[in-house]
């Protein structure tokens, strides 16, 4: 997922949280990040983000600054490598109105836009040497499902991914399940 731009005109904001140093999970630019025990970020993936009973999306992890452990060097990175850093700090695209382009996973029907959907990850999940993530968004589940985490409010201007009619068209879309804006039912 990458920020495209916020939905009103106030400047995108962007909050520090801190990375659990025993999550060995990657987290990669672009995943869609929830809050964690102890105030850390955790990676959210497929169908498991959005309901109450689950975990609320904060926001979008955009890189991270750390001691790295071997090295005893500063490092900044687009991905957290999930390593024992004791000083670890994700930055967070938290603002719940910006607006992301996303990839789908498959070609996106114009009717289905205002419509809720899930995510999928991708064979590998994230590239360690950009340190983008994979996460695309997955046609399959449109749907008017308020705790589906995007909804898709647009196609991208972008002439090289805006045809609706193959597949992998990059998508406009805000964070539907974000703690802190009310999820809505979609129009898919």
């Amino acid at each position: 997922m990458l920020a495209v731009h916020r939905s009103t005109e106030v400047n995108l904001d962007i909050g520090l949280r801190q990375c659990d140093t025993a999550y060995t999970t990657k987290i990669y630019m672009g995943d869609i990040v929830t809050q964690g025990t102890g105030g850390t970020v955790t990676r959210i993936a497929r169908a498991d983000g959005g309901s109450a009973t689950s975990a609320i999306i904060i926001g979008v992890f955009n890189g991270c600054f750390y001691t790295d452990p071997t090295t005893s060097k500063p490092t900044w990175s687009n991905y957290w490598p999930g390593n024992a850093a004791t000083d670890a700090v994700g930055f967070i695209i938290d603002d719940p109105y910006v607006v992301y382009e996303v990839q789908a996973d498959a070609a996106m029907p114009v009717a289905d836009l205002w419509g809720n959907f899930d995510i999928v990850d991708q064979s590998t999940v994230g590239s360690t040497q950009s340190g983008r993530s994979n996460v695309e968004l997955d046609v399959s589940t449109g749907a008017t499902t308020a705790t589906l985490p995007l909804k898709a409010i647009g196609i991208s201007t972008d002439p090289q991914n805006s045809d609706v009619g193959t597949a992998n068209t990059n998508v406009l879309c805000l964070i539907q399940n974000h703690l802190y804006r009310q999820a809505q039912v979609g129009l898919a």
